[in-house]
């Protein structure tokens, strides 16, 4: 069982991980049991902007992108009553395979919902890892994280896109 919250890996993404680590107690007590659990898995899908799709290759700076991580967990439980963890996949990816995974334990389903929507809105804005996308015929960089960290303007926007999710 692994209870490592937050994670930058070579290795194929495992939700039970995820899972644990939000559900596991940190203490050594029972975990107090949440009421509800929601999870986002992101998918290496076959098509593009009307292209196939080959494969994909993220790149990433490992140290500052986990503590963009421990950033976007600590804006999350500010905002919610939730516990979260987060893994990201780098290196080669074929179609169908996970690249990033969040799960979000909370008493209330609400709650969870929100925060998963909104880990996922923070990362595409502040997290440094970028993907390299092969389709047929060529390649092409996926513009990565451009918001500043600390920029309360696009961490109001990730808010509102978790609201109106």
């Amino acid at each position: 069982m692994s209870t490592t919250r937050y994670r930058v890996t070579h290795d194929p993404l495992r939700l039970d991980d995820l899972i644990d680590a939000v559900t596991a107690s940190l203490d050594g007590d029972p975990p107090p049991g949440p009421g509800a659990l929601s999870t986002f898995v992101g998918l290496v899908r076959d098509h593009n902007v009307d292209r196939r799709v080959l494969r994909l290759e993220y790149e990433g700076y490992e140290p500052l992108a986990l503590r963009a991580f421990e950033q976007i967990g600590q804006e999350t439980a500010e905002r919610w009553d939730v516990q979260m963890a987060l893994h990201h996949r780098l290196g080669v990816l074929q179609i169908g395979e996970a690249s990033v995974m969040i799960a979000v334990a909370s008493p209330h389903r609400a709650d969870a919902f929100a925060a998963c929507r909104f880990v996922i809105e923070r990362i595409k804005q502040i997290v440094p890892i970028w993907k390299h996308e092969f389709f047929e015929g060529g390649d092409v960089w996926i513009e990565g994280a451009t918001a500043n960290p600390d920029d309360d303007g696009a961490r109001e926007n990730a808010y509102r896109l978790a609201s109106d999710g």
